[in-house]
């Protein structure tokens, strides 16, 4: 009978590419909002994202609820930026990406704010994970939709001014106060004289 032939271990200690050591433990901040006060789906995701976080193996240091619509100030995500700009959290976990941005424009900037600092960022809904690859080609994608957006806006701006000025409407400031001095002083002069 032929001996058994061994297969000599590898020396590396790596897997697939992976590093068998334990990934840095993440500081996260989780972030979930509702429009209205009646809506009762904030502990839904507090419990998703939380679960998701331990999960990954992640510390949750922040959690910010919040309600209003994208009219108001949102202040529990300024609180959280706040916190990623002084280095206290690692990552930003919400649900979905409409409950962190108010408009395309708005999530990519603070998507890129959060690049910058190297604070990366998560959405359950939309398996985006700004970690990854992937994750930063499609906020790369969401950049182009911010500006294509921008663009549009501008156009219609641009379309309801010439249709106003094409109606006769006066546009910009109303007249100041400097711009009537003239008519000002004569009625002053006339009421002296009738005085």
């Amino acid at each position: 009978m032929p001996a058994k032939r061994t297969i000599p271990k590898s020396k590396s200690k790596r897997v697939f590419g992976q590093s068998r050591k334990r990934a840095k433990m993440l500081r996260a901040g989780l972030y979930a909002r509702v429009s209205t006060l009646d809506q009762q789906t904030l502990p839904m995701q507090m419990r998703a994202l939380r679960e998701c976080a331990a999960k990954r193996g992640w510390t949750v240091v922040e959690e910010c609820k919040e309600v209003g619509s994208g009219a108001v100030v949102w202040a529990m995500r300024q609180q959280l930026l706040d916190s990623a700009r002084r280095r206290e959290i690692d990552v930003v976990l919400v649900s979905r990406l409409d409950r962190w941005g108010r408009s395309v424009p708005d999530l990519v900037s603070t998507l890129q704010e959060l690049t910058a600092l190297g604070v990366g960022f998560v959405s359950l809904t939309e398996a985006l994970d700004l970690n990854t690859p992937t994750g930063r080609a499609i906020a790369g994608l969401l950049a182009v939709f911010a500006a294509f957006e921008r663009d549009i806006l501008a156009e219609r701006v641009r379309a309801g001014l010439d249709h106003a000025r094409s109606q006769g409407k006066r546009l910009g400031r109303p007249p100041t106060v400097m711009g009537k001095a003239r008519s000002v002083r004569h009625l002053f002069l006339l009421s002296l004289i009738h005085i």
